[in-house]
């Protein structure tokens, strides 16, 4: 039995590792800690794969498929159009939109609930003359606060709400988390928007309305008489050069090619509009014999003319240039578009666009025709940082049907308690489908597979916690820490000890691994389990010191122009705020 603990523990330590070092995809990592275990026999192979059926994960996805069909519909856009009129005084800019983003975010997902007002608060912000870096931070923290509110909130409280039925048979229900989740969540708006947003460093980059300052790396060069370029095709310019560089514009006697293809033949006297650094453009004159006509200041707005526009787009979690390079994405021939640069955590990427890895959070500098920009954002699952048109008339019928169907999903199973919770959520996400709220393309990608993965296989590795008896030790080396102090220091320090680890690792694996050990913890003191699950539940979804520890907060870090140690000025002492307001409310409302 040592040997088995000692090896649960060894595999949970790397997993752990790997999960803070970020470089391998958190679902792989605990794909392969759960092969691990299953090889070394801890866990039997006919249960290894249990937990990708197991109520929790079912729920997760249908809560996805539901919040994309309520996206889809409209009804979070027609909420989206008051913010317009909140007032220009940051204060009301942040107490409308992350009061917005929070109550949206109990019931649908927290990024989607973002990504429909990020491009609102952006606007507003500007508008007033105010940063974003003051609303944006804010708006990440609020979804992460509102998700504390219901079951479907966020995928810790249905991990949570698991174990307890495991524990005790019966689960939390949808408003269970309400008393404590609620209280915290409107104690942590009122510290943000009073006092928080103030401690938020300003940035300029942010403020200035634009991340990228490319008009010092472009420049026109003309393509003289004898030029070996002269027939040449973009594309074979590139092969023959060994310079990056990017042909935004071709300038051909009195007509401008805005966005051409690489295969466009080149020929004497035109002016290529070239994106590239000093270096590269010194390689490129001499490589193809090219002569440097000018440098285009103000190049944004030189490239947006006419029927061809540039747009800042944020990278989802969901798309598809993850993990790829520019070159690999192949941007130009298979969606249309110009990728002119790169600012992540806040600056401007300086190293070769060519071989930059596209991770999320990214903000993309784009060129493409105006038409084509709409569907290519979609395709490439890229947020525009501008506003979105909003209609009327049909869509809001749409969005008053994909309403009454989430609420009758939500009556079915938390009122009337008819239906488990993860089948009104596949009910749902099915009748959504039906009725054409959603594609089956659209249900399949509103699923974050990464998620899935992950919870399926953790699942599994959080019981063989319970059955070496590792939770159990943990649970005793904690309770004897505490010693004879009052019995609400032990629920802090569960409350804390989860969101310490939700800070650095994905807030649902911070919830599984911690479950168990929170009912170790009661347990050992002959106790009820349930203010030790609320405190985990809590401490889960608290992930306010790094943009590592929440999506949310990783895809505002580019547009706010925040940098890593921005977060923990805000989010420290609102953890602080956070943990004095919850433990007194978990013991009142949970008592031991």
């Amino acid at each position: 039995m040592e040997s088995d603990q000692l090896l649960v523990l060894l595999v949970l330590a790397l997993t752990f590792a790997f999960f803070v070092w970020g470089r391998w995809r958190y679902d792989a990592v605990a794909l392969l800690a759960l092969l691990v275990l299953v090889l070394f026999g801890i866990i039997p192979g006919e249960a290894a794969f249990a937990g990708f059926g197991h109520p929790a994960v079912v729920t997760v996805a249908g809560v996805l498929v539901v919040s994309r069909g309520l996206q889809n519909s409209g009804a979070v856009d027609v909420l989206a159009r008051w913010l317009t009129s909140v007032g220009r005084t940051p204060t009301r800019q942040i107490v409308a939109t992350s009061g917005l983003a929070a109550g949206l975010s109990a019931f649908i997902n927290n990024v989607g609930a973002l990504a429909v007002l990020m491009p609102t608060a952006i606007r507003i912000a500007r508008q007033s003359g105010n940063s974003p870096s003051a609303v944006l931070m804010p708006l990440a923290f609020a979804s992460l606060l509102g998700g504390l509110v219901t079951l479907v909130g966020t995928p810790p409280n249905i991990v949570i709400a698991t174990f307890r039925a495991d524990a005790s048979g019966e689960a939390f229900a949808m408003f269970d988390f309400a008393p404590v989740g609620l209280g915290v969540a409107l104690a942590g708006l009122a510290f943000i928007a009073l006092v928080g947003w103030r401690l938020i460093p300003r940035r300029d980059a942010a403020a200035s309305g634009t991340l990228f300052e490319i008009g010092d790396y472009l420049f026109e060069l003309r393509i003289p008489e004898g030029s070996r370029t002269h027939g040449q095709s973009i594309a074979e310019l590139g092969a023959a050069c060994e310079a990056e560089f990017l042909v935004a514009a071709i300038v051909r006697g009195d007509r401008r090619l805005a966005l051409p293809s690489s295969f466009e033949e080149l020929r004497a006297g035109d002016v290529l509009v070239v994106e590239a650094s000093g270096d590269a453009l010194d390689a490129l004159v001499a490589d193809a014999g090219l002569e440097v006509a000018s440098s285009r200041g103000g190049a944004v707005a030189e490239l947006g003319g006419g029927e061809v526009v540039v747009a800042e787009a944020v990278v989802m979690p969901d798309s598809p240039l993850l993990a790829r390079t520019v070159v690999g994405a192949d941007l130009r021939r298979r969606h249309h578009v110009n990728l002119l640069a790169i600012s992540r955590r806040g600056r401007q990427s300086r190293s070769r666009l060519r071989e930059t890895v596209i991770e999320v959070g990214d903000v993309l500098l784009l060129q493409a025709n105006r038409a084509e920009l709409p569907s290519a954002l979609e395709r490439l699952s890229c947020l525009p940082l501008a506003e979105r048109g909003l209609s009327v008339g049909r869509r809001e019928r749409r969005a008053l049907l994909a309403v009454t169907i989430f609420g009758g999903a939500l009556l079915m199973a938390a009122a009337l308690r008819l239906l488990p919770i993860q089948v009104a959520m596949a009910g749902a996400a099915a009748v959504m489908g039906l009725v054409g709220l959603l594609s089956p393309k659209e249900i399949y990608e509103s699923i974050d597979w990464r998620v899935i993965v992950l919870l399926g296989a953790m699942i599994p590795v959080g019981g063989a916690l319970e059955e070496t008896g590792v939770a159990a030790r943990a649970a005793g080396a904690l309770v004897a820490v505490s010693g004879d102090l009052p019995a609400w220091t032990t629920v802090a320090a569960v409350l804390v000890i989860a969101m310490f680890l939700s800070d650095l690792v994905n807030n649902t694996a911070a919830a599984v691994l911690m479950a168990p050990i929170a009912l170790g913890v009661a347990t050992r003191l002959s106790v009820s389990p349930d203010p030790f699950l609320m405190a985990v539940a809590v401490g889960a979804s608290a992930a306010f010191l790094t943009p590592i520890g929440h999506q949310s907060n990783l895809l505002v870090m580019g547009p706010g122009g925040y940098r890593f140690g921005d977060y923990w000025r805000l989010g420290l002492p609102l953890e602080a705020v956070i943990t004095a307001v919850a433990v007194p409310l978990i013991l009142l409302v949970w008592p031991l």
